[in-house]
């Protein structure tokens, strides 16, 4: 199975701690293919039916055939074990987005 850089899955991230992002939601893979691939853990932002758009920590996008929102800011490595089922895909210039949002986000 590869798990491409766009890929949205439904993750369980709970357990949490304070004011993480909690129970099972859509997420959006943000690592490189190659090292989602490669690596026993993938980088993934979590999405939000129920956020306000505020850029760059919260970037509107489409997903399942509604707006949503990720959560920028809650970028998380999360075990492989974590991902369930594969719902979709960002269209890329929604990706494009989601990536301008991070280099702020990190200063980079």
């Amino acid at each position: 199975m590869s798990l491409k850089r766009g890929d949205i899955y439904w993750v369980n991230l709970d357990p949490t701690v304070g004011s993480e992002i909690k129970k099972q939601r859509p997420c959006v893979l943000i690592g490189a293919t190659p090292i989602n691939d490669a690596r026993r853990t993938v980088l993934a932002l979590p999405l939000s039916s129920s956020g306000t758009p505020r850029p760059p920590l919260a970037i509107e996008v489409e997903c399942l055939g509604r707006n949503v929102v990720v959560v920028c800011d809650q970028l998380r490595a999360i075990d492989k074990s974590r991902l369930h089922q594969k719902v979709g895909s960002l269209k890329p210039s929604d990706l494009d987005k989601i990536e301008d949002g991070l280099r702020q986000a990190l200063s980079l």
